[in-house]
């Protein structure tokens, strides 16, 4: 029921975009494909949404393929889209070395690909890409937290909760993390604890539980994502570690994406700082990339968009929130 009510709100969010793209050729000659890798987090659930509903409203039949986060399978959907005569193909893929396979796969076929918020490896293909700056993005919400360790007056140890950095989208987040903690090396009494998470909540959750006996002293830990909360909650709330700001037991906690649950924390004030990914604007940017594409005839468009971000914290949220794509769910609840 709580997912059926997330994409009602979505849905109802979604219709005025469907005015923002650009103009395209009858829409009835158009068909794409749009093949993701899954549908495991809130944050892909509602980028699914931003893009189909956004397509079929313009009249544009949309072929839907789930790979089931298998690479190998995601390519041979893409493959049968080909074949099919699509127009064009959107893809969210397992990882960047796969959306270089698949991208070269339409190169050769004349059709043009849009790679949505997870890049592919390299430049070697010819490509929409639409990301966000995750390392621009996650030093912001780190830099929040850090000038809030500061008031401590006191060091601070920290922890990295590491995506699948397979996925470039966690290269960039880890990097974004580090520029901080270089920035201020009389602020940290260790070095950062790396507790990997695969992009798996079950990983995390062992993880984080063992980092968190091996050094207990961890008082300022940055999510690569704003989904693992609840399994950090999980862990910190029976060390008595789940405390707002201003609690002498608070742990100084950041995250991105913009989720719900991130907007929930903030607003709760538990959470101090999360990197915001424009969901909305990043799907425009897509769909208005492709569109345009098909109507000029470029196969083989090759294009790199880039969303900035920005970091929604403590300080910023009466005047920011509703920028923040999880708060305008949750506003819509």
């Amino acid at each position: 029921m709580k997912r059926v009510l997330v994409l009602i709100a979505l849905a109802a969010l979604l219709l005025p975009t469907v005015l923002v793209a650009g103009g395209q050729k009858d829409s009835d000659q158009i068909t794409i494909a749009f093949c993701f890798q899954d549908l495991e987090t809130e944050f892909w659930v509602a980028g699914h949404k931003a893009i189909t509903e956004t397509l079929r409203a313009k009249g544009i039949k949309v072929i839907e393929k789930n790979a089931n986060e298998d690479a190998n399978r995601q390519l041979e959907q893409v493959k049968d889209a080909l074949t099919q005569g699509v127009d064009g193909v959107i893809i969210i893929p397992q990882d960047g070395e796969s959306a270089v396979t698949i991208a070269k796969a339409c190169n050769e076929a004349g059709v043009p690909i849009g790679v949505f918020n997870r890049p592919p490896s390299d430049r070697s293909a010819k490509n929409i890409v639409v990301v966000a700056n995750n390392e621009v993005i996650a030093e912001a919400a780190v830099e929040h937290m850090a000038q809030e360790a500061m008031k401590l007056g006191r060091k601070v140890t920290p922890a990295i909760m590491v995506g699948d950095l397979g996925d470039p989208n966690a290269v960039g987040r880890r990097q974004g993390f580090f520029n901080v903690i270089a920035k201020y090396p009389e602020l940290w009494a260790s070095a950062p604890v790396e507790i990997p998470t695969k992009w798996d909540a079950n990983v995390a959750l062992a993880n984080l539980q063992s980092a968190m006996q091996a050094n207990p002293d961890i008082d300022f830990l940055f999510t690569s994502s704003d989904f693992l909360f609840p399994v950090i909650k999980s862990v910190l709330a029976p060390l008595g570690k789940w405390q707002k700001v201003g609690h002498p037991n608070h742990v100084i906690l950041g995250g991105l994406d913009g989720d719900k649950t991130a907007c929930s924390l903030l607003k709760d004030g538990y959470l101090d700082a999360t990197g915001v990914q424009n969901l909305f604007a990043e799907a425009e940017m897509m769909l208005d990339a492709m569109l345009s594409a098909i109507e000029r005839g470029d196969k083989m468009p090759n294009q790199w968009l880039d969303d900035p971000g920005f970091a929604l914290t403590q300080a910023n949220l009466a005047k920011r929130e509703m920028e923040m794509w999880g708060c305008k769910l949750l506003a819509n609840e």
